[in-house]
């Protein structure tokens, strides 16, 4: 059984006890357990169940790197599931549960599935679902949708909060082992700015468990008087319990940190998010120990040997009381010593090497311990837990020659560097032959833009294995890194290092090496989705010969721990079927985060009313105050309309338009996005993305152009204004200001980076108001503002002039089809030029209007609007806006797309206006009925409404839609579906409703 050792545990305190629950169950912990360890010391060995064959699982690792002992910790707003009980530390009060099995976790009527292993094999869910096919909806499905998934999703408000961080770095370490504190000391004493982030509670990594003299002192001191010096230089800071989740592009990393996951009070920040830009990163991140590949190897009770010596040493755990080891290396050796100074019982030691091992191997056999070399476990014995092993010859097929009684099978078959990091931004690999293992090359680092490595690996991370070339690699990086920095330094001398030699492991892939089919079909690879050796055999058998085909036909490495046991010898497994050599199958990607991370650490702060910032206009505060109701365009809040005292929403709508028409109205315009566009090239630049021509535009004057993606559709529009020689304005819808933005700064960095342009968002500098309407001049003269007639400021063009003693920029624009105006003020002055406007506009008949009087004014004069009569389909000839597509040009974006055939197409749907023939309002996005049916015996379209509105200038619903041949179909009438109803007639009409010579805006 499993138990507590009366004495050792480096990192607990015997003192402090824990009372923590499991599936309800109390259970006692003690200070410095992690939830994986206590749980041991409750001898509670099984915990949890496979995902595919709802096997018994318990813990086979001791980090980041468990695949199987994952729980829902929490309670109510604190509950999160799959987390590694390997990695969360005990807090008093702690409340876990196991997944993945009902109705309990020692009897799981869903380890049925094991029973029927042979009628699931790899890629069966690609064959099995597709016959017959009218089960799929009724059967299939919903066993599918029950199935999927790990755990439980939680059910109330996340009641944790969570924090970003910025920081800035000379050298970023990632891993505070003995190497990465070697490396950040060598920086730090340079005079770099060093950031060193170890994602366990505690400095050292191995070492202290593995043992070896340092500098004449154990490895424990050395690294407790590391972490003393680095402390005390001020340009060091040193994070536990935060981990180097991925490395991006230019030096950008993030880092993970748990503030509150390892204690009882959750009233802090839980996690913490950093956003590091770092010079240089060293990656100390070690490596992970491989799993065997034997028959019943996911037992619980088999765990790796790092593991069970981890247990022993760090915890005091005893994970059994009669271990079996099982190894290729000389490494796992160590496990055996510290089980035997623990006072348990070493049954045997498993050497898969013929000649076994070396000077370990010797000092096992003086210590009494049982050695076989050439040997391998064909079987393990057990159900709910190990009870015994078969053994074998390794080099045979499995005939058992002794069975041994045991309840754990430490297992190790050699390490491989943790290399996630360096790959997440181009590092690449090489195959260590005499290692077995992908180690980096340096030859092919990740590079910043100025094309110099910014990565670098440190020590076992960068494949070397024995302790005095860990400190050697390490200060070296270190000194490097400094370098590459800017700081220069002596290199610090390296001490003394007392190590045993040990001699090469012996690749293993599987156990025999000749198992029979019986004992491969038993073999795990992926202990959390139950893929094993067999599967991948039948993969490569059934053509699936690419790495990337064959882990997602088996599932191999897609579970949660995302293939850190199980990918290198799914890999050797397939190569070997293949008759290749490793390197030439491949790696997998490498992705990050390295572990998941929370959800809410990636939102932060962006929660509640937070998640989506409500952006406000300089009037939103007066239009609160003047009974607004608005609507949401975007991340603003926008005037929908301003109904008076007794008035419903369409009735202050259609007096709104009345008074545009008759009298004036102002608009808030605010929203409207500006982007200033300055340089030598602007007006090239500019002539490349719009449609029309703008380098031709004079100062003082606007063009109204259109913006295509490369595809050829409509994605914006807006008035482009010529401020002098180098600078236009360019205006933009609503919600376009932000992705236009980014869409102009993304061409100018990836294919025109050689342009002379500048780009700056200024839509929340600058409030904008409409004064639009008959009397809109007469208003604006009434405040004072000088030469704005039709001469002195004619249609298209802008001035500067004083409005009531405020400077403000005039566009003569219209969206209206009215005399109008629209006044750019500094965001700050906005309010007191509404406020000025309303006041000498009461005379008038002034008042303000919303959006929905803006479309409706917008439809009476055929004015398109982005995202109603475009939908990332459409393009500028669909609209009969031909004539804004320059033929001048040779060139522009979405030019070439126009071109093709299907775009040009005289049957594209084009722009019409729309006529019921008693007048009322056609639905919104309704189709436009077209003659017989489609193959499921749907009635065929021909065109759709875009737009629709009830005019009370004309006194009739009108509408804008897409038509087949629409142009030349003047007069016809079509059916137009209504929901519910019969089919409702209509007449094609012009587009332009209102006057279509645009006498009324040129006054």
């Amino acid at each position: 059984m499993s138990s507590r050792l009366a004495k050792g545990g480096r990192l607990i305190d015997r003192g402090a006890m824990r009372d923590f629950t499991f599936n309800g169950k109390r259970m006692k912990g003690m200070e410095g357990d992690t939830l994986a360890s206590a749980l041991l010391a409750n001898d509670q060995v099984m915990m949890g169940r496979s995902f595919k064959y709802h096997r018994p699982r318990g813990v086979v690792a001791s980090g980041a790197e468990e695949p199987n002992a994952l729980m829902g910790i929490g309670t109510d707003g604190h509950f999160e599931p799959n987390q590694r009980a390997t990695t969360q530390e005990l807090f008093e009060g702690l409340t876990a549960e196991s997944q993945n099995h009902w109705p309990s976790l020692e009897f799981d009527v869903g380890a049925v599935n094991a029973k029927l292993s042979r009628f699931f094999p790899a890629g069966f869910y690609y064959k099995t679902f597709l016959w017959p096919r009218s089960f799929w909806e009724k059967v299939y499905e919903p066993i599918v949708r029950q199935a999927a998934g790990l755990g439980r999703a939680p059910k109330d408000r996340d009641a944790d909060t969570y924090e970003h961080l910025y920081t800035f770095a000379d050298v970023l370490v990632i891993g505070g082992g003995v190497a990465g504190l070697t490396a950040a000391l060598e920086a730090g004493r340079a005079g770099a700015k060093v950031l060193v982030l170890e994602q366990t509670a505690h400095w050292g990594g191995r070492a202290p468990v593995d043992g070896g003299e340092i500098g004449g002192v154990s490895a424990e001191e050395h690294i407790a008087a590391l972490v003393t010096e680095l402390e005390g230089l001020p340009n060091v800071t040193l994070r536990l319990r935060c981990m180097g989740a991925g490395v991006y592009d230019h030096g950008y990393i993030l880092g993970y940190e748990r503030l509150t996951d390892h204690i009882a009070d959750k009233s802090g920040p839980r996690h913490r998010l950093w956003r590091i830009r770092a010079a240089q990163v060293i990656t100390a991140t070690g490596a992970i120990e491989r799993p065997l590949s034997f028959a019943g190897n996911d037992l619980p009770g088999v765990m790796l040997a790092s593991a069970v010596r981890d247990y022993v040493v760090n915890f005091g755990v005893a994970p059994g009381d009669r271990v079996a080891v099982v190894t290729n290396n000389d490494d796992a050796y160590r496990t055996a010593f510290a089980m035997k100074e623990a006072g348990l019982d070493v049954a045997v030691i498993l050497d898969a090497r013929e000649a076994g091992g070396g000077a370990l191997a010797i000092a096992a056999r003086e210590a009494g311990i049982r050695v076989e070399p050439g040997r391998a476990v064909a079987k393990v014995l057990g159900g709910k837990r190990v009870t015994g092993v078969e053994i074998c010859a390794q080099a045979g097929s499995g005939s058992t020659i002794e069975t041994i009684p045991c309840d754990v099978v430490a297992m190790s078959g050699g390490w491989s560097p943790v290399v996630h990091l360096w790959s997440h931004c181009g590092g690449k690999l090489y195959w260590d032959t005499e290692h077995a293992m992908f180690r980096p090359d340096p030859e092919k680092a990740p590079t910043s833009h100025d094309g110099r490595a910014f990565v670098r690996c440190a020590g076992t991370a960068n494949g070397e294995m024995l302790l005095s070339q860990v400190l050697k690699d390490a200060a070296a990086q270190g000194h490097a890194a400094a370098l590459a920095a800017g700081f220069e330094g002596t290199p610090s001398g390296l001490p003394e290092v007392s190590e045993v030699a040990e001699i090469p492991l012996a690749p293993v892939w599987i156990m025999p090496a000749g198992a029979s089919y019986d004992k491969r079909s038993k073999a795990w690879l992926d202990f959390q989705n139950d893929v094993k050796v067999s599967d991948i055999q039948l993969a490569a058998q059934e053509g699936y010969e690419s790495v990337e085909h064959a882990k997602r036909y088996t599932t191999l490495g897609m579970a949660t721990d995302q293939g850190k046991l199980s990918n290198i010898n799914g890999l050797a497994i397939l190569s070997d079927s293949l008759n290749e050599a490793i390197p030439q199958v491949g790696t997998t990607t490498f992705r990050p985060p390295y572990t998941p991370i929370s959800m809410g650490a990636i939102a932060g702060q962006g929660r509640g009313e937070t998640f989506q910032p409500l952006r406000r206009t300089p009037l939103h505060a007066w239009h609160e105050a003047h009974g607004v109701q608005w609507e949401p365009v975007g991340h603003w809040r926008r005037p929908y309309a301003f109904p008076q005292a007794g008035e419903s929403t369409h009735e202050a709508v259609n007096r709104e338009i009345t008074t545009v028409r008759e009298k004036v109205g102002l608009l808030d315009a605010s929203t409207l996005g500006k982007i200033v566009v300055k340089g030598p090239d602007a007006g090239r630049f500019l002539d490349m993305l719009y449609t029309n021509m703008m380098s031709t535009l004079k100062p003082g004057r606007c063009r109204y152009g259109l913006m295509c993606n490369e595809n050829g559709f409509l994605i914006d529009d807006g008035v482009v204004a010529r401020i002098d020689e180098n600078t236009f304005l360019c205006h933009t819808t609503t919600g376009g200001a932000d992705t236009i933005h980014a869409h102009m700064e993304e061409w100018l960095q990836t294919e025109w980076w050689d342009m002379q342009v500048h780009v700056f968002n200024v839509t929340e500098q600058y409030g904008q108001i409409g004064v639009v309407g008959p009397l809109a001049r007469q208003l604006l003269e009434l405040l004072g503002t000088a030469e704005i007639s039709k001469d002195e400021l004619p249609f298209l063009g802008w001035a500067d002039r004083l409005v009531g003693g405020i400077p403000c920029r005039l566009y003569r624009i219209s969206f209206s089809g009215e005399l109008s105006y629209e006044l750019r003020v500094p965001a700050g002055q906005t309010l007191a030029l509404w406020e000025a406007l309303m006041e000498a506009g009461k005379a008038l008949g002034v008042a303000p209007y919303g959006t929905e009087a803006l479309h409706v004014l917008r439809a009476e004069k055929g004015f398109i609007m982005i995202g109603d009569e475009t939908d990332g389909t459409v393009t500028p000839q669909d609209l009969n806006l031909h004539w804004a597509v320059s033929k001048k040009k040779e060139d522009f974006l979405g030019k070439r797309g126009q071109l093709r055939s299907h775009l040009s197409s005289p049957d594209r749907w084009k722009l019409v206006g729309l006529e019921t023939l008693d007048g009322m309002v056609l639905e919104d996005g309704a189709y436009i009925l077209d003659a017989g049916q489609n193959d499921r015996g749907q009635r065929n379209m021909q065109g759709r409404i875009t737009s629709s509105y009830y005019s009370p200038t004309l006194g009739r619903g009108i509408a804008m839609a897409l038509l087949k041949h629409g142009p030349d179909r003047m007069g016809e009438t079509v059916q137009v579906t209504k929901l519910g109803a019969e089919p409702v007639a209509a007449k094609v009409v012009d587009p332009v409703f209102y006057d279509k010579d645009g006498e009324k805006q040129d006054v």
